[in-house]
């Protein structure tokens, strides 16, 4: 993976629930869906900030379904449109606004994404538990913010087994 600017160590800010945060994510999409245009198949709200009432850190996550996120064309139009490249690995790019509260993701197909959304807005259980594994593990002193979105995968994963299919 290609961390432009290189990595970004520290703890990690969790704030609570706020109420602008679908707001935020509409006037990107509406930014997004301008310089992409019909390249970009759908934008979604992802992200700990799509969870009404979930803590989160106040950055707004956008996942963008594209034929191909490598096309160097897309990350181009994004930067015309002011957002600047901070990663490209295969399969994936993302893009963020120059203040970085929001990342713009843009992959083949939403992938889990939608469905740990959806699971954490339809299971107040799972976001508690969600909610409480972020707050433990945000003070720590990260060697970036990978490696703390790295350690939330395993509880992700069993959230998303036990929902099922």
């Amino acid at each position: 993976m290609k961390l432009v600017g290189g990595a970004e160590p520290g703890p990690q800010r969790i704030v609570g629930y706020d109420a602008s945060w679908p707001r935020v994510f509409e006037r990107h999409a509406a930014r997004i869906a301008g310089a992409l245009g019909e390249r970009a198949r759908r934008i979604d709200h992802i992200g700990s900030t799509a969870v009404p009432g979930l803590a989160a850190k106040p950055i707004v996550d956008v996942l963008v379904v594209v034929d191909d996120p490598e096309d160097g064309s897309l990350v181009a139009d994004l930067e015309a449109a002011g957002y600047v490249l901070r990663v490209a690995e295969p399969g994936h790019r993302m893009v963020r606004t120059p203040e970085r509260d929001v990342h713009v993701h843009l992959w083949a197909d939403a992938g889990e994404y939608l469905r740990f959304r959806d699971l954490l807005r339809a299971d107040p259980g799972a976001r508690r538990e969600y909610e409480a594994l972020k707050r433990e593990l945000a003070p720590r002193d990260w060697p970036s913010m990978d490696d703390y979105a790295d350690a939330k995968g395993p509880l992700i994963r069993e959230l998303l087994r036990r929902a099922g299919p």
